[in-house]
């Protein structure tokens, strides 16, 4: 019983390791643009095509992926595990993920 224990806290690390890191990646890009932005006269030298909007949209992008990945992550997870319902479900909720994505467009 101790292995599938182990195997289990590794994939649950594995995704808080995901949400966390990229939750402060987004926040860190979100602040960065924001920076940017308030001092765009300051550093508008250095890199002249680079906005702080571009940098702010970036972060909050990720902040919006980020669920897909976790759901990603979870089907690569459990197709490793050879447990096909979890793969079923995460087929089943990026299917649904997918068609919100083409209907909006």
């Amino acid at each position: 019983m101790k292995p599938t224990t182990n195997r289990l806290g590794r994939c649950e690390q594995s995704i808080a390791g995901l949400l966390w890191n990229g939750t402060w990646l987004a926040s860190a890009l979100v602040t960065a643009g924001i920076a940017l932005g308030a001092t765009h006269d300051v550093w508008s030298f250095l890199a002249p095509s680079l906005s702080g909007y571009d940098v702010m949209k970036t972060g909050v992008a990720l902040f919006i992926i980020l669920p897909i990945a976790r759901v990603a992550l979870m089907l690569v997870m459990s197709l490793r595990e050879r447990d096909y319902i979890y793969t079923a479900i995460s087929v089943f909720v990026l299917a649904v993920i997918a068609a919100g994505v083409m209907v909006e467009l």
